[in-house]
């Protein structure tokens, strides 16, 4: 496996071909590689996510309310990824590693940021980034269609059990 860094060049290259061709895109990326660049994409979009939402809004404290913006991005997407392993794991045995599952909720997610930010864009930017994720668990990963949205369609599920049953605690 050879470890090729992140650059702004790859950021857009890849955001371009993601916009225009994401089948393409996910069949030429390889299952097993590094996922330096995807996380350079991912953190990239993520700031650019976090910018552009503190200007919408008047924040009291715009450093702080940038932070949870970012963290929020990042982090959502490594639980996403997450899930979405344990669940592949779970429902159809171990088909690769969390490496490859992790470049694909990346990618997908890192391109969908740079319009999550604008109101009510949810939801556009959500089917979206789990259509991506789809289309690179069946380029990418050669998982069949049936196998993708079982194993989407399940971590969505098992996400929003999650956060509702932790909200109570949050909110009180």
């Amino acid at each position: 496996m050879e470890k090729r860094p992140f650059t702004i060049g790859y950021y857009f290259s890849s955001v371009n071909r993601l916009l225009t061709k994401p089948r393409d895109f996910f069949k030429e990326m390889p299952a097993d590689g590094d996922f330096n660049r995807p996380l350079g994409v991912l953190l990239v979009s993520s700031l650019l996510f976090a910018f552009a939402g503190l200007s919408y809004g008047s924040a009291s404290n715009p450093l702080l309310m940038g932070a949870v913006y970012f963290a929020n991005a990042v982090g959502m997407t490594i639980i996403a990824a997450g899930l979405g392993y344990m669940t592949m794991v779970m429902l159809i045995g171990k088909k690769t590693g969390f490496r490859g599952f992790f470049r694909i909720y990346a990618m997908a997610s890192g391109v969908t940021l740079l319009a999550a930010w604008v109101p009510f864009f949810l939801m556009i930017t959500e089917p979206w980034k789990w259509w991506l994720i789809g289309i690179g668990m069946t380029r990418s990963l050669n998982f069949s269609v049936k196998q993708a949205l079982g194993v989407i369609v399940i971590s969505i599920g098992v996400m929003i059990l999650l956060f509702r049953s932790i909200l109570p605690m949050i909110a009180a």
